[in-house]
């Protein structure tokens, strides 16, 4: 067993919830469900953080506008607090440059950043998890051992049958599902809306591009606020 994973739960002692925000086709909205629950929990009052594990697409940073943020070290990584979230990125390290990261490596540089990160006291911490569901997922939900999967979907075709296979697997591996939203909603009768687990839809808001990078005019947009309904389930 690599050393580094044992370390892991000792990082995140002091995290009461984890939501492992994941989506298993891409273009499906994954990252901005991701960032923008965690601007919706700090701004509600919640001590809240965001891990951006999508390696080789990270855009947490883009969304939040988080530019000018800078880890410190001390025994270890300390995540800067942006907008009134604690973050941590790949985004910190690449400096804007692709990492040709593949198999193996993406799973060996999230245990990495997850073994050296300090994250203090948190309320919630939402990870953005790496897209599909290949080694780097099943490496991230058995080195984070609290989990609770919130499962990102769009009324396609595609996504909605990928998701079906891909929650009957993490059903079979025992890792708790806190719920399922289908973002990008174009009608009123969602696939899942029978799912236990359904937590609702969020209708395609272009003003969501438009506030990319301004996270008070996100706070403003009907996506925040329809997210914000269905993330009632937190409080």
């Amino acid at each position: 067993m690599d050393p580094r994973s044992s370390v892991i739960e000792k990082r995140l002692a002091g995290v009461k919830r984890i939501v492992a925000v994941t989506g298993w086709k891409g273009g499906i909205g994954k990252s901005s469900i991701a960032s923008v629950l965690a601007l919706l929990l700090a701004h509600k009052g919640h001590r809240a953080a965001l891990l951006d594990l999508d390696f080789t697409g990270a855009s947490d940073h883009i969304i939040l506008g988080i530019n000018d943020a800078h880890y410190t070290e001390e025994t270890g990584l300390n995540p800067p607090l942006a907008h009134g979230i604690t973050f941590m990125s790949m985004s910190f390290f690449s400096q804007g440059r692709a990492v040709p990261l593949r198999g193996s490596d993406v799973s060996q540089a999230a245990l990495e950043l997850l073994a050296v990160t300090q994250w203090g006291e948190q309320d919630f911490l939402v990870v953005d998890m790496p897209p599909g569901i290949g080694d780097a997922s099943l490496d991230m939900v058995r080195w984070i051992k609290r989990a609770e999967l919130l499962a990102v979907t769009t009324p396609a075709v595609l996504s909605v049958e990928t998701l079906k296979r891909s929650l009957a697997l993490f059903e079979r591996l025992n890792v708790p599902l806190l719920g399922i939203i289908e973002n990008l909603s174009t009608a009123a009768h969602s696939p899942f809306v029978s799912h236990a687990k359904f937590l609702g839809s969020i209708q395609r808001d272009p003003s969501l591009e438009a506030a990319t990078g301004h996270p008070e005019q996100i706070l403003r947009t009907r996506f925040a606020e329809e997210l914000g309904k269905v993330a009632a389930v937190f409080d």
